[in-house]
């Protein structure tokens, strides 16, 4: 590739305020969001420094490690050195074209990396996609030098960069294969095989795959196994086949577009033996070719979202370039102006694209006060009531424990993390079971003691149980219990916990004493199950008019139902009739244990005309016979006029 100006479309002078627009927006919003489960399991990791843990190696817990020495408990620590890789990534492209392309189109591609979604997102959450791309873009930029040079210095950088890179996770192996594809096909430099520089470099980037080898030897290959036996089905899905449409909304599809022209344009003149066109063409093609051809077959939920990233880097260094000669061949068939404005759309819906990136992940930062705006089951709450969470549970602990510390147990492992994040206890055990499994961290738990094998050591123990009901099934929450249950003398239910409308609620539970198990019959009586229920009538957006029926069933094991009771509107109309038979209930839900059985369901009759003419909402509050209440059934219906 030969150096070219700038395409005239371009505002340097706006996109280095796009630059600084978009830093201190990632700065900003890192310090406002809770951690994200994974960022939660990667401070839990380090806190225990490793060569390489059941799901990474160690570099990701390295950098949170890094972070987290400037202030405890603090989100914005956590992420603080990848916030400054991920900000560095326009600089990083700088350096890397400037003696690809010339100076003027090096600052393009800069500030053209902004207007990649996904790309200009980098940094804001520390997750190990910032290291990855910021080691194998280094790797890339010392690679061109030292094929240009043979200088030993860039070859012992990309040795070392490589190695780092290898120390961060399973992915970073598509970047040393992109510079062996390049080497066995471009003609022109097959000479560097016989360079003694190259084979330094190689084996100081092999020192990087210790923590890789390590981990698996150690804990019978649970890593390598997780990602590329357990994790993909390996099995065709036809979903797989939209990957290359789902990349264009995700990349935005002009940018997309303009994306594929570079391919092109790198492709002939790497024909034309340009080694710097060949170079970014392997390290493009082999990052976004592999996970093409493997979506079909492996986890599409990753594979179609960010994976692909480091393809479009090198890409993003051709642009300018790009541009220049698409500018000049529409220049041919269209107008000037149809030109610039159809040639604008790349950079300014791909930076519109990276701000609604970046607002949209950090509005959970503002959950509370959007909600009423956007209503119910708009936003993610993932990042957002952490810390309230963490202040229930310290209250609950000084109220209810004196003192004592008891062990806490939860339901998934990163509320187990989030709890010692906090600092609220540093005894954290999880039943994990499910979502450990399918994030590869079921190994690591073990490792720490922190999985259910670990309960009977604090036998004897007071413990409290958490639950976070708003991510659980009912028959997860039943089956959660039921463990408790045979592991306690005693279980009681405590003030439980609804942030932003019951979207995020929690329950906790008081463990008099944690038991060993003596069999599988044996459990706290009566064992707090959650209540579970049913409407019958009316649907969801019935239209009603006069007497109306509500009806359905409820239950709770071990306890059973005191009273069934209808809202309308968050106001208390009426109790509704309840213990009447259902055994096709008890038979169908394996009802084993509620006093009421076969009597679970109600039936009452409402009278609607009591209400004025439009949409209300109804609920209903079911109150068990230990005095524990759930609101369920929360929907629209529209009275009509009689």
């Amino acid at each position: 590739m030969q150096p070219q100006q700038s395409v005239p479309t371009a505002n340097s002078r706006r996109l280095v305020i796009a630059v600084l627009v978009i830093t201190g927006l990632k700065f900003y919003f890192a310090s406002k969001l809770d951690l994200y489960s994974d960022e939660a399991f990667y401070w839990l990791e380090s806190t225990d420094l490793s060569l390489g843990y059941s799901d990474l190696p160690f570099m990701t817990a390295l950098l949170v490690k890094a972070g987290s020495s400037f202030a405890a408990s603090s989100a914005f620590a956590v992420r603080l050195f990848f916030l400054v890789l991920g900000s560095s990534i326009p600089l990083l492209i700088y350096w890397i074209a400037r003696p690809i392309s010339g100076q003027r189109a090096a600052l393009d591609s800069a500030l053209y990396s902004t207007c990649l979604p996904l790309g200009g997102f980098l940094g804001l959450l520390a997750v190990p996609d910032v290291p990855l791309v910021f080691f194998g873009l280094s790797a890339l930029g010392f690679f061109e030098r030292a094929l240009r040079t043979n200088r030993y210095v860039f070859w012992l950088a990309t040795g070392i960069t490589l190695g780092c890179g290898l120390s961060t996770h399973y992915r970073f192996f598509l970047y040393p294969l992109a510079a062996i594809f390049f080497l066995i096909l471009f003609s022109a430099e097959r000479r560097q095989w016989g360079n003694p520089r190259l084979w330094l470099a190689v084996s100081v980037a092999s020192i990087g795959l210790a923590p890789i080898i390590w981990s698996n030897i150690a804990n019978q290959l649970s890593s390598f196994t997780f990602y590329f036996v357990e994790r993909h089905p390996w099995e065709f899905q036809a979903d797989g086949l939209l990957h290359i449409f789902k990349q264009a909304a995700l990349v935005t599809p002009p940018l997309f577009v303009a994306f594929i022209f570079a391919l092109f344009h790198l492709y002939r003149s790497a024909k034309k033996k340009d080694r710097s066109a060949a170079l970014l063409l392997s390290f493009a093609l082999t990052n976004l070719m592999t996970y093409m051809l493997l979506a079909p077959w492996t986890d599409a939920s990753s594979t179609s979202i960010h994976w692909p990233l480091s393809g479009y880097f090198p890409l993003i260094i051709a642009l300018p370039a790009t541009l220049v000669e698409l500018e000049r061949w529409l220049a041919d068939r269209w107008s000037a102006t149809l030109t610039r404005r159809t040639l604008l759309t790349v950079p300014i819906m791909g930076f519109v694209g990276t701000l609604i990136a970046i607002l949209g992940v950090s509005s959970q930062a503002y959950h509370a006060q959007l909600q009423p705006i956007l209503g119910t089951g708009v936003l993610s709450n993932k990042m957002a009531g952490w810390k309230e969470f963490a202040t229930h549970a310290s209250d609950l602990l000084d109220n209810e424990y004196q003192g004592t510390k008891p062990v806490i147990i939860t339901d998934n492992y990163y509320t187990a993390a989030q709890l010692k994040f906090f600092e609220v206890t540093d005894i954290a055990l999880t039943l994990d079971r499910s979502k450990a499994v399918r994030d590869g961290r079921s190994t690591q738990l073990s490792i720490w003691g922190m999985d259910s094998k670990s309960l009977p050591h604090f036998a004897g123990r007071p413990a409290l149980y958490v639950n976070e009901d708003s991510t659980l099934r009912e028959s997860d929450k039943i089956a959660l219990m039921t463990e408790m249950c045979r592991q306690s003398s005693t279980i009681r239910v405590l003030q439980g916990l609804d942030l932003f409308a019951g979207e995020k609620a929690f329950s906790f539970y008081a463990v008099d004493s944690l038991i060993r198990k003596a069999s599988p019959e044996e459990r706290a009586k009566p064992c707090p199950y959650p209540i579970v229920a049913w409407i019958d009538s009316p649907p969801e957006s019935a239209e009603v008019q006069g007497d109306v029926e509500i009806s359905g069933w409820a239950y709770s094991e071990d306890i059973g139902i005191e009273s069934v009771e209808l809202f309308i509107d968050d106001r208390l109309v009426q109790t509704i009739e309840y213990r009447k038979s259902r055994s096709d209930v008890v038979k169908a839900r394996s009802v084993k244990t509620d006093p009421n059985s076969p009597n679970l369901g109600f039936v009452g009759t409402w009278d609607s005309s009591r209400h004025e003419p439009g949409i209300h909402e109804l609920a209903l509050r079911i109150v068990n016979n230990a005095g524990n209440e759930r609101f369920y059934g929360n929907r629209q219906i529209v009275v009509q006029k009689r």
